[in-house]
């Protein structure tokens, strides 16, 4: 299963950090991938939840783009993101689901469809049909897939 950090999280959501440049690339450095919420404002790229707080340049998003996946929050974003081939973007408000740019399924908390990838901001145990996991705590949702694997050998 692909285990992915919201907004850089680890071990639990941090207000103060998620979406930070270098909370974002300590998260990539322990192996995960990060969802981040990408505006673009004035021609700027930021990133921020409920609105740009961190300034980045596209550059930092291309250099780690096998990592990212990236959640376009203003329509500036998604005709900057669209010309970027080798970003997995999407765009999505309140659908229960949506597909990314590189075409796999984005679904909000306790949608499980098959081979989707399912954000889930609470540990819960998935179903095994699911392709990954978007969360606020990544390194329990890899202990725990560890901890199968060793039973089910």
């Amino acid at each position: 299963m692909k285990i992915i950090s919201h907004r850089g999280n680890l071990e639990g959501r941090n207000p103060e950090l998620e979406n930070h440049p270098e909370y974002i690339e300590r998260c990539i450095k322990k192996g995960f991938c990060a969802e981040i919420d990408v505006w673009c404002i004035d021609g700027k790229i930021m990133l921020g939840h409920d609105s740009g707080q961190y300034v980045v340049e596209e550059s930092w998003m291309n250099s780690f783009f096998h990592r990212l996946w990236v959640h376009a929050k203003n329509l500036e974003a998604v005709e900057l993101l669209s010309k970027n081939s080798w970003l997995n973007w999407f765009w999505h408000e309140e659908d229960l689901m949506t597909m990314t740019s590189k075409g796999d399924i984005w679904t909000y908390p306790g949608i499980y469809v098959k081979n989707g990838i399912v954000v889930e901001n609470e540990f819960k145990e998935l179903p095994p049909f699911i392709k990954g996991v978007c969360t606020d705590f990544p390194i329990l949702y890899m202990n725990h897939e560890k901890s199968r694997s060793i039973i089910h050998q």
